[in-house]
């Protein structure tokens, strides 16, 4: 795990709370009953640490992970020893005994990497399994439906020992999105194809698609860290990340001033400035910057909403805090930049993106608190 500062010395306080972490993964798993409720610890397990995430999840009752990359899958394997991983970017050439070493399964997206996973399973006998990719819209990695219905046609040995069927949503968190209908219907036909197989298909949006997108298996990111699958209607994850920052300083800027890179904010009166000790190196994207005539994000400073003044700088951040008393805030105050306040998907829409890139900007200068319920 990366080291992190002690909370005293940090610019930054991250607090990821456990507890809610588990307990989102309960209600989702409960939406997609009886299926099963696997997790995607992938980035870092969104920017909130691969290793406590994955150690409460499967402490809550996970038993099936999801990560990105084979070093990710070994992070994973050190803290569940005796859960199921499965790598999503698939069997990288020559490395098949690496996966089949930490008991990581691929998941197997090209016809060249199934034939590579068919030998390597031929000349050791390993019997761990693997998934099979195909793709219904993405058009992204994955056999495509043809590849899959030949496959299909083929003796159960020359499969190559596949014990998961999957694909991948493109459009579920638009729920009347007409792709969504043509790949569940595709999906459902692959299926078919494969009876005896275990199959799963909803990400963290499809879970709220109904129970034609769930299957044997859902696979829940971003909803487990507090995002939005529902972007329509109220989050009903609980909030699972709370950020906070250090004001360095408070100063008086005189109306028609600017602050801030480019002087792309200007003061309409006399405006008292707090400067935050975080900035886009921790993952606060410049995009959320506050210009003339185009706001930007905005922060909790003693309990109330405080917008952002001018450019978001590597290590800094200011925020107008005019309105506040004038003893509030002082000098090491910890200000609120997400939480039960601002949500994640909120501080996205100020930066124009996703939570997913929200969550997985956070940068590796935070004090880090891990909340376990103990």
């Amino acid at each position: 795990m990366n080291a992190h500062p002690e909370p005293g010395e940090a610019g930054g306080i991250l607090t990821i709370d456990l507890v809610g972490l588990a307990a989102n993964w309960r209600e989702l798993a409960r939406r997609a009953a009886p299926a099963q409720c696997a997790a995607v610890v992938k980035a870092d397990a969104y920017g909130c640490g691969l290793e406590p995430v994955t150690a409460a999840l499967a402490k809550a009752g996970c038993e099936t992970f999801f990560v990105a990359h084979l070093d990710e899958g070994r992070r994973a394997r050190a803290v569940a020893p005796r859960a199921t991983i499965y790598v999503l970017n698939g069997l990288l050439p020559g490395l098949a005994s690496a996966y089949a070493g930490c008991n990581l399964h691929p998941v197997i997206g090209s016809l060249a990497e199934l034939a590579e996973w068919k030998a390597f399973v031929a000349t050791t006998a390993w019997h761990g399994g693997a998934a099979l990719h195909v793709d219904t819209g993405m058009n992204r990695l994955g056999l495509s439906f043809d590849e899959a219905a030949w496959l299909a046609r083929q003796p159960q040995a020359e499969r190559g020992e596949l014990v998961l069927l999957m694909s991948h949503l493109a459009c579920a968190e638009t729920p009347d999105h007409p792709l969504n209908a043509r790949q569940i219907a595709a999906f459902g036909e692959l299926r078919a194809m494969y009876p005896g197989m275990p199959a799963s298909l909803a990400n963290s949006s499809g879970i709220f698609l109904g129970p034609d997108a769930h299957h044997d298996m859902v696979r829940p990111g971003v909803a487990l860290y507090g995002g939005n699958p529902t972007p329509l209607h109220i989050n009903p994850m609980g909030p699972v990340v709370r950020l906070q920052a250090r004001v360095l300083q408070i100063r008086t800027v005189a109306a028609g001033e600017t602050v801030g890179y480019t002087a792309a904010w200007t003061a309409s009166r006399a405006s008292r400035i707090a400067v935050l000790s975080l900035g886009y190196g921790d993952g606060i994207l410049r995009a959320a910057s506050a210009r003339d005539h185009e706001p930007g994000g905005e922060a909790i400073v003693a309990g109330r909403p405080c917008p952002f003044a001018g450019v978001i700088s590597m290590d800094l951040l200011a925020v107008d805090v005019t309105h506040l008393p004038e003893d509030l805030p002082r000098r090491g105050d910890l200000v609120t930049l997400l939480g039960e306040e601002i949500s994640v998907d909120d501080l996205a829409s100020h930066a124009g993106t996703i939570s997913y890139e929200m969550l997985t900007s956070l940068g590796r200068r935070y004090a880090r608190i891990y909340k376990d319920g103990r």
